[in-house]
């Protein structure tokens, strides 16, 4: 039976009454099967049709439901992997979207084991205009709520049995929860704060549920005179150490023009840092975002912030103190190990509908953690791909988008997060460091990536490379399938909004893994002999680049792999970065080799040593030299600048009052760094 009422609700927060309205269905009234439910009832519809009817439309059904005193309910499925066909609407409101006041909305699901669920908030009448939130239930009994492709809310749903899903908004204070059977799964604020009705629609072949007992209800707000309302304290995750600078939106829900305000943020309850806001023209229920231009520095474990608007056109407090605070948690914040770089790669292809979620989410991931993270994306079946890396990914992945993250098993791509926290933290147990000297004539890197070791290494460890590249454009295979296209599938970083498939013209792909050496596995027992902390050990690669490779997007991954399979560790470099690193000839275990820069030839003496050592120097012409020397750990020893030198030169190195140890002397030529590793006993 539908029941759709209206209250009077006297004296909200003092102000004058308002209805309030509540809308429950538990589709008893309806007939089976035909007519459909849309033809049948006002306030059901599909995506495409206001009256219902048609191949989106959804039947009334018998073979299930919740109601105790009932026997019906309705029933989504679908075989096709792009979803649908069904595709049922159901308005909260037959006017402007709700912004203001309180909205709870709850459902009843059934889902059978091995079976999935979706269903999505529409923000405005406009289909596919506006994605407030997207719910998947996947199988296993799993739940994501997530907001403009930002994961927001979690918990987990009992498999084959029936249960209620509730989720309640404040829109004044911008304050979203989800409940599964009346218990919490957690809060948080919504980018798009408002609502104007659900979407349910099954989204993959994998999707087979029950909906029954759908209730909404409303409390509308009436407006005070003068409001400023906190509506969203946006600070993006990171790592321990890592600055950000806040975003609070800030909206009026008062009657009158708010021209100032001031904004204090406070971080785990320490002084607050205030904002004063002037000079605006901010009318009725209107919105301003103020960017802090104070950065703050996230620390382990919990980060807690409290931003309060106060002071509203310098009258002090406003019509209404309950949406004054906005309170973010980031929980938790870890501090990443020394020397760790994680790498993440993901199976994608042109011809993958779905993978444009894997390409949003390595590049959510780069942005947020640059420098501790290696992103690379393995293409397979079109002009990108690396046929070897593809054929190992393939054998790791059981389906197109996947990731890894270090190698652990696979993953969806939108948990690479989740992966790469848990990496991050883990020591390594050798640090890896590429270099590399380029000729852009011939356009040969060669690339050497020497590794130290932080503890024992016993077992097979494995050393490789990759080289990746960014901003890669094409003409035929280069067009991108996109099941997102058209808004059905819910938001995805921009790809709802583009064709299926997005044209060549239209297409940029990032993370391109372009060669391997020497393999997928790497060269086996890599460290040799040189197991001991301490120990150093470098491999080199020669990569002729084609003239079709920009050599300004190119990355350098370097790897270390551990006896199980995982990457133990890695570096992610451009080609300017490796070069200025430096180049170390090697082929293999433990060699004191020397990469002799051009026109020169160079060498140390005695090496080992006990205490003083020579660089020995042969240069062909007129040359300015440098040299430094590094500790193991990369602190600068010593360095001292020559000026021009010619013909054959000897050089000193003190070491007489440094520990025993591995140093690293970089003789630098013309701007070609020469590193020669050199033992102090």
């Amino acid at each position: 039976m539908k029941k759709i009422a209206t209250l009077t609700l006297g004296c909200l927060l003092g102000l004058t009454a308002v209805q309030a309205q509540t809308f429950s269905d538990d589709f008893e009234s309806y007939t089976l099967t035909t007519p459909l439910l849309g033809m049948q009832s006002p306030d059901w519809r599909t995506w495409t049709s206001t009256t219902g009817g048609g191949a989106e439309d959804v039947a009334v059904v018998s073979t299930d439901n919740h109601t105790v005193a009932g026997s019906k309910s309705i029933y989504f499925s679908s075989t096709s992997a792009t979803g649908g066909p069904d595709d049922v609407i159901l308005p909260f409101t037959t006017g402007a979207p709700l912004n203001t006041g309180q909205f709870s909305w709850k459902s009843w699901f059934k889902i059978p084991t091995a079976k999935t669920a979706y269903f999505n908030f529409q923000g405005t009448s406009t289909m596919g205009g506006m994605y407030v939130l997207d719910c998947w239930m996947n199988a296993g009994g799993a739940i994501q709520v997530q907001n403009t492709g930002t994961i927001v809310s979690t918990g987990t749903f009992p498999v084959g049995a029936w249960f209620e899903m509730e989720i309640k908004a404040n829109f004044n204070a911008n304050a979203w929860e989800l409940l599964i059977n009346g218990v919490s799964q957690g809060t948080w604020s919504n980018a798009n704060n408002q609502v104007w009705g659900i979407d349910y629609y099954p989204a993959d072949a994998a999707a087979s549920f029950w909906v029954d007992d759908v209730s909404y209800n409303v409390t509308p707000y009436t407006l005070p005179a003068l409001n400023a309302a906190g509506n969203l304290l946006n600070i993006s995750m990171g790592l321990a150490s890592a600055t950000r600078f806040p975003a609070v939106t800030v909206r009026n829900l008062g009657t009158s023009v708010i021209n100032s305000f001031d904004i204090s943020i406070t971080q785990n309850g320490g002084a607050p840092v205030v904002k004063n806001v002037t000079g605006l023209t901010l009318a009725s229920l209107a919105n301003t975002i103020q960017t802090y231009t104070v950065p703050f520095t996230l620390v382990a474990g919990s980060n807690t912030f409290v931003a309060t608007i106060s002071n509203v056109n310098g009258a002090g407090a406003d019509g209404d103190p309950s949406d004054d605070v906005l309170t973010t948690v980031l929980n938790p914040v870890v501090t990443p190990a020394a020397g760790k770089m994680v790498v993440a790669e993901e199976g994608t292809g042109t011809w993958c509908q779905w993978c444009p979620r894997g390409a949003v989410f390595m590049d959510i991931m780069d942005t947020k953690y640059a420098g501790f993270i290696a992103p690379i994306a393995v293409h397979n079946g079109d002009p990108m791909t690396v046929t070897a890396y593809d054929a190992a990914i393939g054998a790791l992945i059981g389906g197109y988008p996947s990731a890894l993250v270090d190698r652990l098993p696979e993953i969806d791509p939108s948990g690479l997060e989740t992966d790469f926290l848990t990496r991050i933290v883990v020591a390594p147990k050798a640090f890896v460091m590429n270099g590399a000297t380029y000729n852009s004539t011939t356009r040969v890197l060669n690339v050497s990536v020497t590794y130290t070791n932080q503890a024992l290494l016993t077992g097979n460890y494995k050393a490789l490379c990759v080289i990746t590249e960014n901003d890669v454009t094409g003409t035929t295979g280069y067009a991108q399938s996109n099941a997102y296209a058209g808004g059905g599938a819910g938001p995805m970083g921009g790809f709802e909004l583009l064709a299926n498939p997005v044209p060549a013209s239209q297409m940029q792909y990032d993370f391109v893994a372009r060669m391997i050496s020497p393999s997928f596995a790497g060269t086996p027992n890599a460290q040799g002999t040189t197991t001991a902390i301490g120990g150093v050990f470098t491999w080199t690669y020669s990569f002729t680049l084609p003239a079709g490779y920009d050599d300004t997007q190119v990355h350098i991954v370097g790897m270390l792999v551990d006896p199980t399979g995982k990457i133990e560790n890695a570096d992610y470099t451009t080609i300017p970065e490796a070069v200025a690193n430096g180049y170390v000839t090697g082929s293999g275990v433990g060699i004191n080799d020397i990469a002799s820069a051009p026109d020169a030839q160079v060498s140390v003496y005695p090496n080992p040593t006990a205490n003083t050592s020579t660089i020995s120097l042969n240069l062909a012409k007129a040359s300015t030299v440098s040299v430094a020397i590094y500790a193991v750990d990369g602190s600068l020893v010593g360095s001292k600048s020559y000026g021009e030198l010619n013909g054959a030169m000897l050089l000193p190195v003190d070491l007489t009052i440094y520990n025993a140890g591995l140093y690293f002397v970089n003789v630098t030529i013309d701007g070609n760094t020469s590193v020669l590793k050199l033992v102090k006993q």
